[in-house]
């Protein structure tokens, strides 16, 4: 028997688009509704045709995806990555065979579930009962099959209360829950997921990874994982793909591929240049930039590494001069900062010219979100010099301190700063009851 789960060879998808649509951007699949509505507007148009000849619209080619191959091992945890746009729906709907391909051949070896979108297969005037085992045909299950899972699938999606209820009445979170639920229960030997669980709670979020990692691990079925949560890909899946604009760019470790992901979009603006904030009296902030471990340029900063900020910066040699940074959060409160004097006792050089200072500042546990960094100079004990706001901005495209699934966002609420407990862990002891008393 062969080991390879699912075969792509030199797959490519071509959309026909009319220009109109072109124009406004919107590129999407075609649904039923939209091919009978087509079917009639076609006919309709077939007998005007030869007297409007000349208003037809005219139509482009558009490729989705672009000489695809890639091999996925039995029981593999594959995570594939890239902009929004880069083809990854795209190649999941058609693994799924929910559209074909335009050149190439697929080969899948063994049932496929699927969740790709909110909802997908779902009935809306049907209950949460009935669409558990209209899902479970639509993927190929029998009866006797879904049966017998039915309880686990309740029990994980948590809407035992609202079972016979329509699901028209269901909020996006609950279609998610119970989407996923049979998807992930059902005996499939491959199962196929999309960015939806994003829609869910974070608890469920977090029960969903560890119900695909259960799948991968424990029951040996193959799993392809597309999302934008980086944290989760780097911690749920063993490779990564990363595709750019409808090609493969990238095949390795998931660790790599994120790596090359993130190098992908690094464009520092202006180059790191600070054009447009004037002069101090003694400086000139003239530059900052953020660079990576490869010591390139970079719009990213992934936590726990080396934070290293190059400021360019133009001194007129007055003595006393220092150089603070501010590290603020994506709502510009401050969360961190750093001084050469008061921290290190440097100043600027006392010789006039143009130098280059090198920071390298401590690991730093950041959540994922938008930083900038605010650059200053002062005149020690006196006054502000030169002041940059926003002279760096910079993303953390993904942070889990502890190498779990947790992506730990800004966006929680719970503050942008890591704090890890030692590798002893916390300890306890047990009070003496009499102590208890007497407190």
């Amino acid at each position: 028997m062969s080991n390879v789960a699912i075969s792509i060879e030199t797959v490519g998808k071509q959309y026909r688009i009319a220009a109109s649509r072109q124009q406004s951007g919107l590129y999407r699949y075609k649904t039923l509704r939209d091919s009978f509505a087509n079917a009639v507007s076609t006919a309709w148009r077939a007998i005007g045709s030869k007297q409007n000849t000349c208003k037809q619209a005219s139509h482009e080619t558009f490729w989705a995806l672009k000489d695809v191959s890639l091999e996925i091992k039995r029981g593999e945890v594959v995570g594939i990555i890239g902009r929004n746009g880069a083809g990854k729906s795209t190649l999941l709907k058609i693994l799924s065979r929910i559209t074909e391909p335009t050149r190439g051949r697929i080969r899948v070896h063994g049932r496929v579930a699927s969740l790709l979108e909110v909802g997908t297969g779902f009935h809306p005037e049907l209950t949460g009962r009935e669409n558990i085992y209209l899902n479970g045909a639509l993927l190929g299950m029998k009866k006797k099959e879904i049966h017998r899972k039915f309880d686990e699938i309740v029990a994980f999606a948590g809407t035992e209360t609202f079972l016979d209820t329509p699901v028209k009445h269901y909020s996006s979170g609950m279609y998610v829950r119970l989407a996923f639920a049979v998807a992930a229960h059902l005996e499939h030997e491959n199962l196929l997921v999309d960015e939806v669980l994003a829609v869910g709670d974070i608890g469920f979020q977090k029960k969903c990874l560890r119900k695909m990692d259960e799948i991968a691990t424990k029951e040996g079925r193959t799993v392809v994982f597309v999302s934008h949560n980086m944290a989760a890909v780097k911690s749920l899946t063993e490779r990564g793909v990363v595709l750019t604009g409808g090609q493969v760019t990238f095949v390795g470790t998931a660790a790599s591929a994120i790596q090359a992901f993130i190098a992908s979009m690094v464009v520092p603006e202006e180059n790191g240049r600070v054009t447009r904030h004037g002069r101090g009296v003694h400086t000139a902030i003239l530059a900052v930039r953020l660079r990576d471990l490869t010591d390139t340029p970079t719009a990213y900063y992934i936590p726990g590494e080396r934070f290293t900020i190059e400021i360019v910066i133009e001194t007129d040699g007055t003595r006393g001069l220092s150089l603070e940074l501010f590290l603020m959060d994506e709502f510009y409160a401050r969360i961190g900062f750093a001084s050469i004097r008061d921290f290190h006792g440097q100043v600027l050089p006392e010789q006039p010219g143009v130098y280059t200072c090198r920071l390298e500042l401590e690991p730093l546990w950041l959540a994922s979100g938008s930083y900038y960094v605010e650059v200053r100079t002062s005149l020690a004990n006196i006054c502000w010099d030169h002041c940059v706001e926003n002279a760096c901005r910079f993303e953390v495209p993904f942070s889990n301190p502890t190498g779990r699934e947790l992506d730990f966002k800004q966006s929680y609420g719970h503050g942008p700063l890591a704090w890890l407990v030692t590798s002893r862990g916390a300890t306890f002891r047990l009070n003496e009851p009499d102590r208890v008393m007497n407190a």
